[in-house]
């Protein structure tokens, strides 16, 4: 039986998504390979026409990149996207924190609100929209006061250029100083049935001051997605290529899990990758999941993942059914 999609608001915000998101980060290229934009704009598309309204991407994907792609692909259905881009890893100013090297170049965890207030103007040229409706910090910066970051964010908030704040890749004493700061709508941490450390670290918090958590990897970068068999071979810049979460042992044990998965995924006339799309959105306190698409037909899967409504039983026998395999991963 079909549903709906399923939506829920962000936070305070008010402002409300499709429980399923894109994430594009494979859509920017960087670290999965490349990226074919005629591909990634009809994988978009594909996603809006079929529900999906919250489209995550951010500066970093491709260093502008995906944002550019997204800013194609949603010409003419802005008023359909709830848009949400990222700031804080930066390359035009060195300050803050070293992170990595892009082709060669330094990119810094900087949150600083000089730079805040230059990305904004950025992703928004680059998205051809003139506001955002989650913005979110990519990575934490320990060497910006959070009172300096929530500041610049409030100023865009009030100048109507952002209408949400969300944070990412936190710790929960970082999520205790934005709610001290201001208003915190949501973080964004990976979660995955392989990745289960928020439910102690943040739910409590967050559940306890109506923050949203947005869960990313929720198919464990496509190692939960059910194709991915022990004889995959991963090339070039894939960071899957030499991830001791992708060992064969692993690999194993995942289609070990998915031949338990495979009956109910028939019962719901559903695949097993939307099955553990569905598990993670029935998760207490994960209100959002962020899946890539590279393609129209996994944006259109992803999409009705969201459709699927898990029974208590469902739910039991998968939760059992990962406490048997999915012990003793690596990685």
């Amino acid at each position: 039986m079909q549903h709906e999609m399923l939506t829920r608001e962000i936070g305070k915000s008010g402002i409300q998504a499709s429980a399923v998101g894109l994430g594009t980060w494979a859509i920017g290229g960087w670290m999965w390979g490349g990226t074919d934009e005629t591909r990634s704009i009809a994988a978009i598309q594909a996603s809006v026409d079929a529900g999906i309204s919250l489209i995550d991407t951010a500066p970093a994907y491709g260093q502008g990149v995906a944002e550019e792609i997204v800013g194609k692909a949603i010409k003419g259905r802005r008023d359909k996207v709830v848009l949400a881009t990222k700031c804080g890893l930066v390359w035009h100013v060195q300050k803050g924190n070293h992170f990595f090297d892009y082709d060669g170049a330094p990119v810094h965890r900087y949150l600083g609100k000089d730079a805040i207030i230059f990305e904004v103007e950025q992703s928004l040229r680059r998205l051809g929209t003139d506001y955002i409706d989650h913005y979110i910090t990519h990575w934490q910066d320990p060497t910006t006061p959070v009172a300096e970051t929530m500041e610049a964010l409030d100023t865009l908030k009030t100048q109507g250029k952002i209408r949400s704040v969300g944070a990412s890749n936190t710790s929960a004493a970082d999520v205790q100083a934005y709610l001290a700061a201001g208003q915190l709508d949501a973080v964004q941490e990976e979660y995955s049935m392989l990745k289960r450390d928020v439910e102690q670290s943040h739910q409590p918090l967050c559940r306890d001051n109506g923050v949203s958590v947005l869960s990313y990897s929720s198919l464990a970068l496509g190692l939960l997605a059910g194709k991915i068999g022990p004889d995959r071979v991963f090339t070039g810049d894939d960071q899957r290529k030499d991830n001791p979460r992708f060992s064969i042992a692993n690999r194993q044990k995942v289609a070990a899990l998915m031949e338990e998965i495979a009956p109910l995924a028939e019962a719901h006339g559903a695949t097993k990758a939307q099955i553990i799309i569905a598990w993670t959105l029935q998760q207490p306190g994960i209100t959002f999941s962020l899946c890539g698409a590279r393609d129209a037909a996994q944006a259109m899967e992803n999409a009705d993942a969201g459709k699927i409504r898990l029974s208590a039983a469902d739910l039991q026998s998968i939760d059992q059914a990962a406490a048997r395999h999915l012990t003793a991963m690596d990685g």
